[in-house]
């Protein structure tokens, strides 16, 4: 059942009892009047039967088609018309009430919601034909029905039309919100790993020149590449879905590069932590990367929660299965390794408790702010980290004493592809519900407050 049509098929059902007691209460009124008052009471046990029916018809959502409607309009047009031969017809031609009274448009209304205003225009015009027929003919006592009718079919045929359409953009904007976090995490992924594997192999390249700097340049090249799909929005051309991969499908002109035969000779299969391919990519992966894998790496409870998806927790945006609380690690083991040269940790004497999806997305976060230090912040530059814990919230704090951050210089990185941290911070602490604070200065540096709600 949609979500937003349901309340206005329960109104109707609310309208379609009041407007039958209405129509009894007229009943024992004037049935003394009528000419056959035996077939009065005939006709309102008829509209109760049928309101109970139609109720229930109407309470499932498949039965609401053309034979439920059809049906509907026939016998409310039927208990119409036998007005005729009840009710004196002097008094139909004066204005008086007919027999089912406002119950007529009951029928208008269930056509306006199941079709929109065309629909219950229709049934409008059907139903106003019939009083028409019981009237013989319009004047100015008995017009105001039919325009009555009328009117309650366009607007609520308007209004059904419009909870509809209201439903559809709402949907479709949850599942454009569900698949742009999608691509925002893997975004993030490829920040923290591909990424930077490429801009290391740009640098040395560079560095070391002749072919090698040919190999800088072309990884460069993909690096700008694969940021620009990672960051534009919407689906992928379909050129783009046939051919993923520039490597796998170069550009037309473009001038293809041939490994010389010292870079060429790698092993086939898995690269070894021994190689020197390897080597180039754990160095290129650098803080980050380390200590998003020792993050996710906190034994297999804490993987094990992480693919847990069967009960979401929307306030965090992480999953936990229906029947199992999550696993807990101490943030402060997934943080306490960045302790070294250049980096002062501070944290809680006793554990900070965290589920270990969270506990792990938050470690990349922080990670992703120590690369960042080290990266931008110049040399020698010192970096604090600060781990503070609340009943209800836990806050981390990555402070350094660096040249800090020009302004403008985020917006102009998030525009260029850098996913630092757009994504890679402030997008991983927005999924957990929690917020990023940055306050920057070229005389004292740079502080990312990072809050994540328990």
């Amino acid at each position: 059942m949609k979500a937003l049509e349901g309340p206005l098929w329960r109104a109707l059902l609310v309208f379609r009892i009041a407007a039958l007691g209405y129509a009894a209460v007229l009943m024992v009124g004037n049935f003394r009047n009528y000419h056959w008052p035996l077939g009065g009471w005939l006709i309102l046990s008829v509209m109760a039967a049928w309101t109970v029916v139609s109720s229930l018809a109407y309470a499932r959502p498949e039965r609401r088609d053309w034979p439920l409607l059809t049906a509907d309009l026939a016998v409310t047009a039927g208990c119409l018309l036998s007005t005729r031969w009840i009710v004196a017809p002097e008094g139909l031609g004066l204005g008086a009430p007919t027999l089912p009274m406002a119950w007529v448009a009951s029928p208008v209304v269930a056509w306006a919601i199941s079709g929109g205003r065309r629909r219950g225009a229709i049934a409008a015009l059907l139903m106003s034909g019939a009083d028409v027929v019981v009237r013989n003919g319009f004047s100015q006592a008995t017009v105001n029905g039919p325009v009555l009718m009328l009117l309650a079919g366009v607007g609520i045929g308007h209004i059904a039309r419009l909870a509809i359409d209201a439903e559809a953009r709402l949907q479709r904007a949850v599942e454009l919100e569900a698949a742009t976090r999608e691509r925002e995490r893997l975004a993030r992924g490829i920040h923290d790993s591909v990424l930077q594997v490429l801009a290391l192999l740009q640098r040395r390249g560079a560095e070391l020149g002749g072919e090698a700097a040919e190999l800088g340049r072309l990884a460069g090249e993909q690096e700008a590449t694969l940021r620009t799909l990672v960051t534009s929005s919407g689906p992928a051309p379909a050129s783009a879905r046939r051919h993923p991969s520039p490597a796998a499908a170069p550009a037309r002109g473009r001038r293809t590069f041939r490994l010389p035969a010292s870079l060429s000779r790698v092993p086939s299969g898995p690269l070894s932590s021994g190689s020197s391919a390897g080597a180039v990519a754990g160095s290129a992966v650098g803080p980050a990367t380390s200590a998003a894998r020792a993050a996710t790496s906190g034994g297999s409870s804490a993987r094990r929660a992480a693919t847990r998806s069967t009960r979401g927790d929307s306030a965090r945006g992480v999953s936990f299965a229906a029947d199992e609380q999550p696993d807990l690690v101490d943030l402060r083991s997934l943080l306490s390794h960045h302790s070294g040269t250049g980096v002062s940790v501070a944290a809680p004497a006793g554990e900070v408790l965290l589920p270990a999806p969270v506990a792990a997305e938050v470690a990349a976060a922080v990670a992703t702010a120590l690369d960042n230090v080290h990266l931008h912040a110049g040399p020698g530059a010192k970096a604090w980290l600060l781990v503070e814990e609340l009943d209800d919230t836990v806050t981390v704090t990555v402070r350094d004493n660096g040249r800090g951050i020009p302004e403008g210089r985020l917006t102009e990185a998030e525009q260029a592809g850098r996913l630092g941290l757009a994504q890679s911070i402030r997008g991983r602490i927005r999924d957990l519900g929690g917020t990023t604070t940055i306050t920057s200065s070229p005389t004292t540096g740079t502080e990312i407050e990072l809050h994540i709600p328990r």
